[in-house]
């Protein structure tokens, strides 16, 4: 037998002969596409098409002509007074229509101080509330300016907020091009389907002689990665006609408010498919099928394209156009589907198909053992491939786990000699079936940077997974102090955390579910109907001011919260209250008076004091303490912009308030109706006290726990004595996360 044969067999067992008529398989074809607004059917016959240099496609119609739009809604006015002419849909100006989106001229809210006194305002209104457009998430909330803060609210209430960011520098020297993280520029996401929205520049009320560099504050909406910030927009007095001009606006549309599901009311046309809009609002789209194109929306509808003329095929091959499809095959004597890169020529046999078809038994003999050795190195491959893949996730594991912060957590427990204690350092498996594989059904809540999921443990226990979107270096760091900063604490009415997992393509922490939300939601949710009685809101500002003095003081090592609000105040099923988010807390010497940080905190909580210095004191603690003090007793919100621009904060209101004498305009209604006491001026006193803007001043919150303690009625005391390091948790306590769902969501932060 001839070598030249075996060799040619063995091949045929490794890649069997691909003969020129065999039809390649549809799912490796490439796929190509056009836009709607493209071929012969651009806009209704008898209809204009063009407005200047914009191509309007049907459904748009330009003119009141009937039926050249799909509805008025869609109706385009082409204003030739302008030259070029320009498109408007209803007052904005349109730049361009694509198959999802409208891009439209933009629209800028500012702030600018024409002197140290005279603000100028004009704030960004748009609503297209009972239309078919929304704005698209695919917009970016921008602002530009120094020492400002932009807030876009969803409705015509102004304390409806959906977005916001703050932008700080004090120098020039600061700024840097290209950056826009929070100096001199910042940046936030806004959700999809908003119809209405109102943007509003508010200044943080620095030092006047800032403005001779900083006039003015600017924020806008615009598509994603649209704007790169320069240091020169901060001064720049045409930044406004200059953004109007080349950053649109981007707007979703969908057809009516039916779904797809309204079969007798679509009007997409042949060879296109219905796709439904994916909003609250409702609407549909229609798109063309695969490997068809034009505009879905005018008989006779989508057509096929000829992927032929785009060379989807090997050089060699030969291309069939298919409807709604191609086919490439190779050549006589080449290997291959004729696809990109295959087709390769057969130089080293010369066979007709006869030799493939009518093959000498001795052929065949000598054929098995080779497919016999061949079948026993795939086996062995296989499982040599299996093995190396055990050891590679493994590997990847032992380097997640130090990309997570595993050996930065070990370094925090050895230099601070702690110990892990009852903390438990959770498998990826464990918290997968716990939380069903992460299943939307358990999220409890979600934020700008995580998500909480509810989940039970194999013991039976409830618990809440903090699951982060994304990591950085900086976010890891606010991670591994929070386990470290938890892992000291053994308090009551602090949460309790329960492990960690480090496995995880991002870390996660483990805590205790607790069912009945935050202090934040039982204050300013009007809907829960709960009868938020002068005595719960008494035992809960005792047991969250001794939550704190137990930080403060008996604590090993002091500890500042720094982030203390009403958002992070959790309520168990007896309405207990537990102190939770220490992503930004910091333990601090005996014999240290203050924090030198970056300034990081909730704008309406944060110390005046420590802005101004970028000390943080434990003083500074207590003025946020107050602050949640002082929405017990007035049920109102920390910032509210139903109000002057001087009465925005609800301390300013507050304080104004009492030096009034008028303590009783501003309580909650609830209390009034209950019975207004001298209990009420006690406690108002007091959060007047932890208010004081010079730190010294206040009283440290182991005064206030034990002023809080002496009105409390006697019968269920708490304590504030330095042995409440001794108490220990029993039973099994709950956690839950608010609707931020992170430690990593609401913060503001930047540099001082």
């Amino acid at each position: 037998m001839q070598i030249s044969s075996l060799l040619h067999f063995a091949l045929l067992l490794l890649f069997p002969l691909h003969l020129p008529w065999t039809v390649a398989d549809n799912s490796t074809a490439l796929y190509f596409n056009t836009s709607f607004a493209d071929g012969p059917y651009i806009a209704k016959p008898d209809c204009q098409s063009k407005c200047g240099d914009l191509t309007v496609p049907y459904p748009f119609g330009i003119g009141i002509k009937a039926n050249c739009s799909v509805n008025p809604f869609f109706d385009i006015n082409c204003n030739s007074s302008f030259n070029p002419p320009k498109a408007f849909l209803g007052k904005h100006e349109v730049l361009g229509i694509s198959e999802t989106k409208v891009l439209i001229r933009n629209k800028l809210a500012s702030l600018c101080y024409i002197d140290n006194n005279t603000p100028e305002v004009n704030d960004f209104d748009t609503d297209f509330s009972g239309t078919p457009f929304s704005f698209s998430n695919q917009n970016k909330l921008s602002l530009v300016g120094c020492n400002h803060i932009s807030l876009m609210s969803k409705g015509s209430e102004l304390d409806t907020y959906t977005s916001s960011c703050v932008a700080v520098c004090s120098k020039p020297q600061e700024l840097s091009n290209g950056s826009c993280s929070g100096i001199g520029c910042c940046q936030a996401s806004i959700p999809k389907g908003l119809q209405y929205i109102n943007i509003s520049v508010l200044s943080l009320n620095v030092l006047s002689s800032e403005y001779n560099f900083n006039p003015c504050g600017y924020s806008f909406l615009a598509e994603q990665n649209s704007y790169i910030f320069s240091v020169s927009d901060i001064s720049d007095s045409s930044f406004i006609n200059k953004t109007k001009e080349t950053l649109p606006l981007v707007i979703d549309w969908a057809i009516a408010n039916r779904t797809c599901n309204d079969s007798s009311e679509i009007i997409c046309q042949g060879e296109s498919v219905c796709v439904d809009s994916g909003t609250t609002l409702g609407g549909y789209r229609c798109n063309c099928s695969r490997g068809y194109g034009g505009n879905p929306y005018l008989s006779p509808g989508c057509q096929d394209i000829n992927e032929c003329e785009f060379n989807p095929c090997h050089p060699k091959a030969i291309c069939i156009n298919l409807p709604g499809s191609f086919n490439c095959s190779c050549p006589p004597n080449y290997l291959g589907d004729g696809h990109l890169p295959s087709c390769s020529r057969l130089n080293a046999f010369d066979f007709s198909i006869k030799n493939y078809l009518v093959l000498p038994v001795e052929i065949l003999l000598t054929g098995l053992p080779i497919g016999a050795g061949l079948f026993i190195l795939l086996a062995v491959s296989f499982w040599l491939y299996k093995d190396l893949r055990k050891r590679r996730v493994k590997q990847l594991k032992q380097s997640i786990f130090k990309r997570n912060g595993g050996l930065l957590l070990q370094q925090h427990m050895s230099a601070h000699d702690l110990v892990l204690g009852k903390m438990r350092l959770f498998t990826s498996k464990e918290l997968e079936k716990a939380t069903d594989r992460f299943n939307e059904s358990r999220i409890l809540g979600r934020g700008g940077q995580g998500t909480v999921y509810k989940g039970m443990l194999s013991d039976g226990r409830i618990i809440a997974v903090k699951k982060s979107k994304q990591v950085d270096e900086n976010r890891l760091e606010e991670f591994i102090n929070e386990v470290v900063i938890l892992s000291q604490i053994n308090h009551r009415n602090v949460v309790k955390l329960l492990g960690c997992c480090l496995e995880t393509e991002v870390p996660l922490l483990v805590y205790e579910f607790i069912p009945n939300g935050t202090l934040y939601d039982l204050i300013h949710d009007d809907s829960n109907g709960f009868p938020f009685s002068w005595d719960l809101r008494l035992r809960i500002a005792a047991e969250i001011a001794n939550a704190l003095a137990y930080l403060h003081y008996a604590t090993s090592i002091p500890i500042y919260h720094r982030d203390m609000k009403s958002n992070n105040i959790l309520l168990d099923e007896k309405y207990r209250a537990k102190l939770s988010d220490f992503g930004i807390s910091r333990s601090v010497a005996i014999d240290q008076t203050h924090l030198t940080t970056k300034v990081q905190g909730t704008f309406g909580y944060l110390d005046p004091e420590y802005f101004q210095t970028s000390q943080f004191t434990e003083k500074s603690d207590v003025y946020s303490f107050g602050v949640v003090l002082v929405e017990l007793l007035t049920g109102q919100k920390p910032i509210s912009t139903s109000v002057t621009e001087e009465e925005k904060s609800l301390a300013t209101r507050f304080l104004t308030t009492m030096e009034g004498n008028r303590l009783q305009t501003i309580l909650d209604s609830q209390i009034i109706e209950q019975g207004y006491t001298e209990e009420h001026v006690i406690v108002a006193n007091l959060a007047r006290r932890c208010l004081n803007l010079t730190g010294r001043r206040r009283p440290t919150i182991r005064e206030v726990a034990l002023e809080l303690e002496s009105i409390r009625p006697r019968e269920n005391p708490s304590f504030i004595e330095s042995n409440t390091q001794d108490i220990s948790f029993t039973g099994t306590d709950s956690f839950q996360f608010p609707e931020d769902c992170s430690s990593w969501t609401q913060n503001v932060g930047f540099e001082s």
